[in-house]
């Protein structure tokens, strides 16, 4: 497979995550994306013995879009702390069923994982596994029942957007764990890693990447609006001074 590199130094290497791929190993045994890279840094730099490459955040397994590792356990490190400190602006686009009641809202819940079901709920801030969990919506356009959303984390919990805008009664297209009374099964989840943008861990110079999802329903829907988000029909990396 495949996987298109977005930029790659010394010290990162951002890429599109293809949808329905891990980002790690997992109880499938499926190939992951974390193994095909290193395959092919081991290949294309003819690196013998082990390869390292970090993982420094992840993607749902049906979610695509923008994904950061790291090529050093220095860079692994300064971007663990990044994450730590919430100062990687991470952006989303996704289609959701019906509209939401407000144009633009800070969703605040507070959720549980039930590690045996791998399944996320929203539950009271008192529940004792209670983690907090926020994020920031814009409601870009609307088409035949169907909002498209673009989405700013503040906070990076699992499944968390899937599971604040279901618990908000707009479940995300295509999503059968959050969404299944609503969603068939063999839809693909409309929901895509559409930018990051952090604070270079050695060369201390702000990097956004872009990436935009895949001309296919339902994001068609929305191409007009996504490509005047885009600004260009090919991927991009900016540096903001």
């Amino acid at each position: 497979m495949r996987i298109p590199i977005l930029y790659e130094d010394n010290h990162l290497l951002i890429v599109e995550k293809p949808v329905n791929i891990p980002v790690q190993g997992d109880n499938t045994g499926d190939k992951d994306l974390l193994t095909i890279l290193k395959e092919d840094l081991k290949i294309r730099y003819q690196k013998p013995g082990n390869v390292y490459l970090g993982l420094v955040h992840r993607l749902d397994r049906p979610v695509g879009g923008v994904i950061v590792f790291a090529k050093t356990s220095k860079a692994a490190s300064r971007m663990s702390d990044v994450i730590r400190r919430q100062a990687m602006e991470r952006r989303y686009f996704t289609v959701v069923r019906g509209s939401p009641t407000r144009s633009r809202a800070i969703l605040m819940h507070h959720l549980m994982k039930d590690k045996h079901k791998n399944k996320v709920y929203a539950v009271s801030p008192n529940h004792k596994e209670a983690k907090k969990a926020s994020l920031e919506y814009v409601k870009v356009a609307e088409e035949e029942n169907h909002s498209l959303l673009s989405i700013e984390l503040h906070t990076g919990r699992s499944h968390q957007i899937r599971v604040q805008l279901s618990t908000e009664g707009t479940p995300i297209y295509g999503d059968q764990k959050y969404g299944q009374d609503i969603n068939r099964p063999g839809q693909q989840i409309a929901l895509w890693a559409y930018s990051l943008c952090f604070e270079h861990p050695v060369k201390k110079e702000m990097i956004e990447v872009k990436c935009p999802p895949p001309n296919k329903y339902p994001w068609e829907l929305f191409s007009g609006v996504l490509d005047l988000n885009y600004q260009s029909s090919t991927k991009q990396v900016l540096f903001r001074q």
